[in-house]
């Protein structure tokens, strides 16, 4: 089979379009023949060696794949040849074929495309444990989302509104502002011509914001937090602008807030039952049409380099999919 193989720390054009052996399914596994892998921001860093997750060389990028089940290991019950799933798998689904454990997949709908099915895992995946179980929530609370038009701000402006959340797309351009106000943000900031921190302050009538959901750190953080109110939760979700921010600490002290890391991988592994309610909770609402889980563009295989540049780029305003 086909596949895109990383087999040093490179950047996107030195990807590999290469043969490699059919997976076999061990005892507890399943085959899928991949009709469509998604990407994410990480895929980069982790091609680069700066991921906090570095799989042995060589390796295949997305994380997130939407496909049929080819075969199923010994012990797999609930899957059988035919069936159209949806899986976590790490890496490796960059190819035309992976093997996962059973328990990382999902049916999907017939309802919903693969395209669609393979975004959801893990943006909306992290936007709802974020939001759900590290930020609890209160309806009619603020929640400011950071790069709103990106996977997983989009998936947090749309989770947000459907928690009942007054939701503040944060963003560098109107064009995306008007995006995430499309896909549940109420109000927009444009960070590139206002300050976050006044902006963000002007919007919520000086009180503050209740919730920031920060995939992009950098300079931003700071600003977020010094934009929130009191009691309010900082989310870490990531470092999409490539720096990680160092925050004073008397910041937490004065406000009497709480800066929460959200490693959605790792909450996955240890609490893998709930992870999976929650992906059939996500798969069936993406059936209904209560989150878009929206394709910004689809190439093939062997164009994983110019996708990864897409998101490299910050041009994505949605997901980005590959073909096998």
């Amino acid at each position: 089979m086909k596949a895109i193989l990383c087999s040093q720390y490179c950047g996107p054009d030195d990807l590999v379009l290469a043969e490699v052996p059919d997976p076999v399914a061990a005892p507890g596994e399943i085959v899928i023949a991949i009709k469509a892998a998604a990407l994410n921001f990480f895929d980069l860093l982790m091609i680069q060696g700066k991921y906090q997750i570095k799989p042995p060389f060589p390796f295949s990028p997305a994380a997130e794949v939407a496909g049929v089940v080819e075969s199923v290991g010994a012990g797999v019950t609930e899957f059988k040849a035919g069936d159209r799933v949806v899986a976590s798998c790490g890496h490796n689904g960059a190819r035309e074929k992976v093997a996962v454990p059973a328990l990382q997949a999902v049916k999907i709908p017939d309802n919903l495309d693969d395209d669609r099915a393979a975004g959801i895992i893990i943006t909306y995946g992290t936007a709802l444990h974020a939001l759900e179980d590290r930020a609890q929530p209160k309806p009619g609370e603020t929640l400011a989302v950071l790069g709103a038009a990106g996977g997983t701000g989009v998936a947090a402006c749309e989770l947000g509104r459907l928690m009942g959340l007054k939701v503040i797309a944060c963003a560098s351009s109107e064009e995306k502002l008007a995006f995430a106000r499309a896909h549940g943000a109420e109000i927009g900031l444009n960070y590139a011509t206002e300050d976050l921190k006044e902006g963000l302050k002007r919007l919520t009538g000086g009180k503050g914001v209740d919730i920031v959901f920060d995939p992009v750190g950098g300079s931003l953080a700071e600003a977020a937090i010094r934009s929130m109110a009191w009691e309010g939760r900082f989310l870490v979700i990531g470092f999409a602008a490539g720096e990680i921010p160092k925050i004073p600490l008397n910041l937490a002290l004065l406000k009497g807030c709480d800066i929460r890391g959200v490693f959605w991988g790792a909450w996955t592994k240890l609490h893998p039952e709930r992870n999976r309610a929650n992906l059939q909770k996500l798969v069936q609402w993406a059936a209904e049409g209560k989150i878009s889980s929206h394709v910004d563009r689809v190439f093939p295989l062997a164009q994983t380099a110019e996708a990864l540049k897409v998101l490299a780029g910050r041009q994505a305003m949605g997901k980005v999919i590959l073909h096998p």
